[in-house]
């Protein structure tokens, strides 16, 4: 597995979470979660990327249970759009679909409320995204 940082979003209406895995690709970090309607939106990406360094960006695909491309998905791909404007790094897509569930039970289990979790949530979802990607990383390599 090539060494550097991976970066993944989950990307919503909303709020899009953030998270990035260390140089080795071992552990996936929760970073921050962004306004998507801010109008600085694209600045924060670009100064997330220039921080991080990525050398592969993921972002969570919304796909339906049975697989097939959920409503989203044309939202997803404009915001991979966008960040193809910003940075070279090669972006994939990544199957999201229990990210934010998983996440979900995760926060409720530790005794989070719902309402203080929404922005951790959506940074437990991208560490999710990120840490599937790095398993499919490691796997076919």
């Amino acid at each position: 597995m090539q060494r550097g940082r991976r970066m993944a979003f989950d990307f919503g209406d909303v709020r899009i979470g953030v998270a990035v895995s260390d140089p080795d690709g071992i552990l996936a970090s929760p970073v921050i979660t962004l306004k998507a309607s801010d109008r600085d939106l694209a600045l924060q990406l670009q100064r997330l990327c220039d921080e991080y360094e990525p050398i592969a960006i993921y972002i969570g695909k919304p796909s339906n249970m049975d697989g097939s491309d959920g409503s989203a998905v044309d939202k997803a791909e404009n915001f991979r759009q966008l960040m193809a404007t910003i940075t070279r790094t090669p972006i994939s897509f990544v199957d999201e679909r229990m990210s934010t569930v998983s996440a979900s039970r995760s926060m409720r289990d530790s005794g989070i409320s719902a309402k203080d979790a929404r922005s951790r949530i959506d940074q437990a979802a991208a560490v999710a995204i990120l840490e599937f990607a790095l398993s499919i990383e490691k796997n076919i390599k």
